[in-house]
């Protein structure tokens, strides 16, 4: 009786638990499926809180415990093409204080996206509680540029730093043994290095000045000047509001309560819709995402083999066999007209980039009458841009960092890092190169020949690879080649890419050359699909306890990113794995 007792207690308790879990699907369904209430002469408050992510990402109860709920660029551009068209959306204030974004690329997709709303004929309003060149940058698309009067503009020119820990492991005794192929193939320097090489300094300085000239053509178009002002006030910056002002670089200060009053807005409760809120306003209700259908997949993160996931320094990991599976999804559906891939990627795994872009020559000569175009993100270097080059077209923004056609691999040798503890590292092995990973010494010849033998022949069909997608000759393709990071702006000089502009521009042309009507809206099929409110709900419980997770927690954003990118070589990937990967280096 009592274990009946008992086994009935745990049979109820189980179907309390699954209404509970019914109960919490259903408002989590009815939540986010819930249009949101736009009165008419409303004003979209467009806060620019976010480091950009291509997407947002769908562990929604993750982003809720930990704080972060940060609109995504898809979101952003998507609000600013729907208020374009919603006759209800009076006016958009651009707020880009917030703004987080490490690279240009992004930050130029958020300005061209103003640029296309304000041929509505309505006005853009920026209001800045503080601005950096990004932000200013952005506010310099809009119609009228407003400052916190305690505040300033940090507008003094464009700086890029390289980190060099050479010094850092000869005292801990751990030695950089790595190859490269291709003369600015700076991966590596970071451990190898004291500081710059002539040919890494000559990039560096040709990159940094040209996104500075991007910056000056953008703020001298926005704000009705010649290049040579701009470059006159940059040199005279940073900037107090009231001499802000005078220099002609915003139109006045205010906080944001006095900004209705200025530019005459409607301040009613209801009449001010926030970012997270009009995200929730249904696209194809606006007349929008409908017509015929254009796959676009995405394709973020550092390139490695298997499945993706997400590592809490690095970010996005973009795993080969999950992307292989979205482009075979896409190949396989009929009913897409054309298929657009969006690259944001600093490359990585050398054999996995090579995988993937197997399949996308697959699906390109599968069906030859149905167009596949790239769009370059912020990155689109070494293996990013490896896999692009399987599109017979390419769109990058001005500021993409793409190109980096070359190739690395190496190992930290820690042997003298263990003597320096009193610790001794000992082997046995058989065969002549079975040692080749060895942590404990540096490559012999054989193996260093066998290295190079390896990353020479990837090398080689890089090279060879590119130049017939580019039509050029390997010969030409070579001296473009060698490692090379360049912007998009220089890319599209030296042929490694068709177009500038962005994702929307990549769809015009994949449009144009499916046949599709200019004047013709489109369906954008999205892969990865965003997942299930189930699978959502299945994954928040599985909580995170990792150290590295409670790590990447406690450090800024910045901090974060640069020390993914500083150890992902030797956190990611195998001892001397080939890796198509950009040098690291950050802008300030």
């Amino acid at each position: 009786m009592a274990l009946r007792r008992g086994f009935g207690l745990v049979i109820g308790l189980i179907v309390i638990a699954f209404a509970v879990s019914a109960a919490g699907l259903g408002a989590l369904w009815l939540f986010t499926s819930r249009q949101p209430s736009v009165s008419r002469d409303s004003t979209l408050m467009l806060r620019l809180d976010t480091d950009l992510n291509e997407t947002a990402p769908d562990d929604v109860f993750r982003q809720v415990l930990s704080g972060r709920r940060a609109p995504s660029l898809a979101t952003i551009v998507d609000n600013l093409r729907k208020a374009k068209v919603d006759d209800r959306i009076r006016a958009v204030v651009i707020s880009p204080s917030g703004l987080q974004a490490p690279h240009w690329g992004k930050v130029q997709e958020v300005r061209d996206a103003i640029l296309d709303y304000r041929r509505s004929g309505k006005p853009a309003i920026a209001y800045l509680e503080f601005a950096d060149d990004r932000m200013y940058y952005l506010a310099s698309a809009c119609d009228r540029i407003y400052l916190m009067p305690s505040s300033g503009i940090d507008l003094n020119g464009l700086a890029s730093y390289a980190l060099f820990l050479r010094g850092s492991l000869d005292k801990a005794g751990a030695y950089p043994d790595f190859v490269h192929i291709g003369q600015y193939k700076t991966a590596a320097h970071q451990y190898t290095e004291y500081g710059f090489t002539p040919a890494h300094r000559e990039m560096a300085a040709s990159l940094n000045r040209d996104l500075y000239e991007q910056l000056v053509r953008g703020i001298a178009d926005g704000r009705k000047k010649s290049p040579e002002e701009v470059r006159a006030l940059i040199d005279k910056g940073p900037f107090l509001a009231g001499d802000a002002v005078k220099a002609g670089l915003i139109d006045g200060l205010a906080y944001l309560d006095q900004l209705d009053d200025k530019e005459k807005l409607p301040r009613e409760n209801g009449d001010w819709v926030e970012t997270r809120e009009y995200a929730g306003v249904s696209a194809s209700k606006l007349g929008l995402n409908k017509g015929p259908r254009i796959g676009v997949i995405y394709a973020s993160g550092i390139i490695m083999s298997g499945e993706s996931a997400f590592d809490p320094f690095s970010g996005q990991i973009l795993g080969s066999e999950t992307l292989i599976r979205h482009i075979r999804a896409a190949r396989d559906d009929k009913s897409l007209r054309a298929i657009v891939v969006r690259v944001d990627s600093p490359g990585g795994s050398a054999v996995a980039s090579d995988a993937i872009w197997r399949e996308l020559v697959i699906t390109r000569d599968q069906n030859p009458k149905r167009p596949l175009v790239v769009s370059m993100s912020d990155l689109a270097a070494s293996g990013g841009y490896y896999i692009a080059m399987a599109a017979p077209h390419i769109v990058a923004q001005p500021a993409t960092l793409t190109g980096s056609i070359g190739i690395v691999a190496g190992k930290l040798v820690t042997g003298g890092t263990y003597a320096k503890l009193g610790a001794n590292i000992e082997s046995v092995s058989e065969g002549r190169n079975a040692e080749i990973y060895s942590p404990a010494r540096p490559f012999n010849e054989s193996e260093r020949a066998a290295l190079i033998a390896s990353l020479s022949s990837f090398y080689d069909q890089f090279v060879e690879k590119a130049a017939r997608a580019r039509n050029m000759t390997p010969e030409r393709l070579e001296t473009i080649a060698q490692g090379r990071v360049w912007t998009g702006s220089q890319a599209k000089e030296v042929g490694l890419v068709d177009e500038l502009g962005g994702l929307d521009r990549a769809i015009a042309i994949a449009k144009e050359q499916a046949g599709i009507p200019e004047d013709s809206g489109v369906q954008v099929v999205v892969y990865p699909a965003r997942r299930s409110v189930y699978e959502m709900l299945a994954e928040a419980f599985q909580l995170e306890t990792r150290g590295d997770l409670i790590a990447a927690a406690l450090l800024p954003a910045d901090e974060r990113r640069a020390l993914g990118l500083i150890t992902a070589p030797m956190r990611l990937f195998r001892r001397a794995e080939p890796l198509a990967l950009m040098p690291y280096g950050w802008l300030r």
